[in-house]
């Protein structure tokens, strides 16, 4: 008598979902994968602008990140990697400033010699920090001013943490800056040298349509522009019930996605559970791709240190990838993080693209508006929680108290920053309590 198949219900498609959904099905399960958005990919996703199909969100591939290496090596992808050196800026005062290499570091100008020197003594410490877990119960603000002096902190730390959490920097622990810096640190081959990154031709797009055609193969049933709206338990399964109307049951569910949409949809979950997920605080993002007919700055990464801009960053993908990916054209990103709450949201297209456009023509004198081919928006309210201290001892269970039900996300990050490197070493531990 053959054994009974289990049928797995999989709420997100994005890497995370996809991840666990392919192994589930490779080793018997009868896996269904729901995704709310009409493709695959979640953060991941692409989309296109000015005829050219890129990620709607930045990502870089590190030479380190041996879990994106590993899955282009099950999409027979990996041989498509190309690898590119980069050039970084800062933006202060007004003015552009190189950071590229020794060099730009000894000549970099809102440093004096004794700061530059602890700010190089801060990042290599950090970087051979192996105890993350004592940097938690330090706030950021508190470790990096005794490391890297107080001047050294106001004028880099402080903006670039805001940029990244605004006031939520105030509740961020050490162990924000830690994993932010062992990230960078991989980049570079040793010491302060230049960073070399990599990158599919196609982005995301590639890989993303060549994982959705594995998982089809192994018998995924994938379902498109299905939003979940609740999950209750009957008589030992699982009923979801989607937006439409429809409910499918199932013998195990996983919810991939953000914490406080998981905690709305699973109200069968214990009130402490359901607290811990509720209570998770995100920092959302508005980012405008801009594909246009000139280059900004040689830099492929800008980090802006003045206040008063509308967007944190400015990073330019034809400057690592090559202008030819992108039809002899240069594709721009322009992130702006905020809280999920933030007034960004409610801003139309239009009116972002006035406030972008106009600070890029104060930050850039040869920047024309004439040269913007196109200019598309995304909007994400819950991208990354903000590790606040001792995050870890507040970490919401992927296992729940509802048997065969699971919830995993990007809350459950604790010692790295988000990224597809570390989404994708998420969905392995994950599946390890799945099948337990």
């Amino acid at each position: 008598m053959s054994a009974t198949v289990e049928r797995w219900g999989i709420l997100g498609g994005g890497l995370l979902g996809m991840r666990p959904a392919a192994k589930l099905a490779e080793r018997g399960g009868q896996v269904a994968l729901f995704e709310s958005a009409p493709a695959l990919g979640g953060l991941a996703a692409s989309w296109t602008i000015g005829g050219v199909t890129w990620d709607k969100h930045y990502h870089v591939t590190l030479r380190s990140d041996q879990n994106v290496l590993g899955l282009l090596e099950e999409l027979d992808l990996r041989h498509e990697i190309r690898w590119a050196r980069t050039r970084a800026g800062f933006y202060s005062g007004g003015r552009l400033h190189s950071l590229s290499d020794n060099p730009d570091f000894l000549r970099f100008p809102l440093l004096g010699p004794l700061e530059k020197l602890r700010l190089a003594a801060t990042i290599l410490y950090a970087s051979r920090i192996k105890d993350w877990r004592k940097l938690e119960r330090i706030p950021v603000s508190t470790w990096l001013i005794r490391w890297s002096g107080r001047a050294t902190f106001e004028r880099i730390w402080l903006p670039l943490l805001r940029s990244k959490l605004g006031d939520g920097y105030q509740t961020a622990s050490a162990a924000f800056i830690w994993a932010t810096i062992v990230r960078m640190y991989a980049a570079r081959r040793s010491g302060m040298k230049r960073e070399e990154f990599g990158f599919v031709p196609g982005g995301y797009s590639r890989i993303l349509e060549r994982f959705g055609e594995r998982l089809r193969e192994r018998g995924v049933q994938i379902h498109l522009s299905c939003s979940a709206q609740r999950v209750t338990p009957i008589g030992g399964r699982l009923a979801v019930e989607f937006a439409d109307g429809r409910i499918e049951e199932f013998d195990r569910v996983v919810v991939t996605i953000p914490a406080p949409e998981a905690a709305r949809i699973c109200s069968c979950l214990a009130p402490a559970e359901r607290s811990l997920l509720a209570e998770v605080r995100y920092q959302g993002i508005v980012c405008a791709s801009m594909l246009s007919t000139s280059p900004l700055s040689e830099f492929y990464i800008t980090y802006i240190t003045d206040s008063g801009l509308p967007f944190t960053g400015v990073i330019q993908m034809s400057a690592l990838a090559g202008r030819e990916l992108f039809q002899g054209n240069c594709l721009t990103y322009l992130p702006r993080y905020v809280a999920p709450d933030d007034p960004a949201f409610r801003l139309s297209d239009a009116e972002i693209a006035e406030q972008f456009l106009s600070a890029l023509e104060r930050m850039y004198p040869r920047f024309r508006r004439s040269d913007v081919l196109a200019f598309r928006v995304s909007r994400a309210r819950h991208v990354f929680p903000v590790p606040v201290l001792d995050y870890s001892r507040r970490l919401p269970p992927i296992r729940t108290s509802i048997p065969g039900l699971f919830v995993a996300n990007s809350a459950h990050i604790v010692n790295g920053t988000l990224n597809v490197n570390e989404t994708l070493g998420l969905a392995d531990r994950a599946l390890a309590l799945l099948e337990d």
